[in-house]
């Protein structure tokens, strides 16, 4: 695997790369900067884009001591990226024994710098977003880069020839190996939030693994909710009918029960199917309680996901004071006649009482 550096990472990392080889396969070849995520505190970053598709893998958090041997974290980075995207894990082994052992090379290509300049942006922004509705709880991630590589690029040059990274990356690793990109364990999911008038509901597929921060990220999404607000997850038993165990995001949680689990580490194959359903509740004042209940289990399922089946009903916007807020609030946003109307309609913005044709279009959650 060759790496191109820039001036800047080169420096840092103390050494002189040559000039590389310009017969190694694209798709065995990277170029590197050193950035940072925040313009006002110093949070060091590697970036690194893929010489064939652009696709983006970053190194959040590491340390200046730490890039005289880095190579080991460049190899660990683009392994984990891939296997956070939910590939293939044959197909990402046998990319990284093609790939072998890196080498640097110094970077001369302007179009290439442009490029990760700003992949670096845009991981920037991802990995910003991710470190702050954590807390700063986040302190070394190297698998965010892929949801920078699902942006489109290459729309600035041509506004017909844009394209996904992750996908041409996705397609470039199937040709080269000829194997399946997807091969996992995965969960077909009904969430159910109940608001007496209706349900609003969404049939979703996501890996069996997937931990309980990303299924947090994923309701917020098809749900429409901004991440205001606390959050839990309560384990129901299928004997008892009665809760669990009940899994919550940080140490300040805690203070509120001090029986309940950090969610850290844990993933929803450790409690379904073995388990009746789980209850996500968001905002505790409000209190939207969604239950979360297993359709079936997809023993090797080979598109990706998380992916959203169907959603039916519109979900209440925030700190609309839970359902019978809500209640009140939906009846006026249906009478333009009423003496509220134009006020609450101010204040709902954008919201509408149905779901839009994006919002209900089936598509992959990132």
């Amino acid at each position: 695997m060759q790496i191109s550096l820039t001036k800047k990472l080169a420096t840092a990392m103390g050494v002189k790369p040559d000039t590389g080889d310009e017969s190694i396969n694209p798709l065995y070849c990277w170029t590197a900067n050193w950035t940072n995520t925040f313009d006002n505190r110093k949070e060091d970053m590697v970036v690194m884009v893929n010489g064939a598709t652009c696709f983006t893998v970053t190194i959040y958090g590491i340390k200046r001591n730490q890039f005289k041997n880095i190579e080991a974290k460049m190899l660990a980075a683009i392994r984990n990226t891939l296997l956070a995207m939910n590939l293939n894990p044959e197909l990402v082994e046998e990319y990284m024994a093609g790939a072998g052992n890196i080498t640097f090379a110094s970077n001369h290509d302007r179009k290439m710098t442009a490029r990760v300049n700003r992949s670096g942006l845009d991981a920037a922004f991802v990995v910003g977003r991710a470190v702050n509705e954590s807390g700063g709880g986040i302190k070394f991630e190297d698998t965010m880069g892929g949801s920078a590589s699902k942006r489109p690029a290459g729309y600035s040059n041509n506004p017909d020839g844009g394209f996904i990274p992750a996908r041409e990356m996705v397609k470039a690793l199937t040709e080269l190996t000829g194997k399946p990109a997807y091969k996992y364990r995965a969960f077909e999911l009904l969430v159910t939030l109940d608001l007496d008038i209706y349900k609003a509901t969404r049939r979703l597929i996501v890996p069996a693994d997937i931990d309980f921060a990303k299924l947090h990220k994923v309701l917020q999404r098809v749900f429409a909710w901004k991440n205001y607000h606390l959050y839990n997850f309560a384990v129901y038993d299928k004997k008892s009918a009665e809760p669990y165990a009940r899994l919550v995001p940080d140490e300040e949680s805690l203070d509120y029960d001090d029986t309940a689990t950090l969610m850290s580490g844990h993933r929803l194959s450790e409690y379904l199917p073995e388990h009746s359903f789980i209850v996500y509740t968001y905002d505790m004042g409000d209190s939207w309680e969604h239950k979360i209940e297993l359709v079936h289990v997809i023993d090797e399922h080979n598109e990706d996901s998380p992916y959203m089946l169907v959603a039916i009903g519109q979900a209440p916007p925030e700190d609309v004071g839970g359902v019978g807020g809500y209640i009140d609030f939906r009846e006026i946003m249906l009478n333009p006649n009423h003496p509220d109307y134009a006020e609450t309609k101010e204040w709902a913005g954008y919201w509408t009482p149905e779901l839009g044709e994006w919002e209900a279009r089936p598509k992959v959650i990132d």
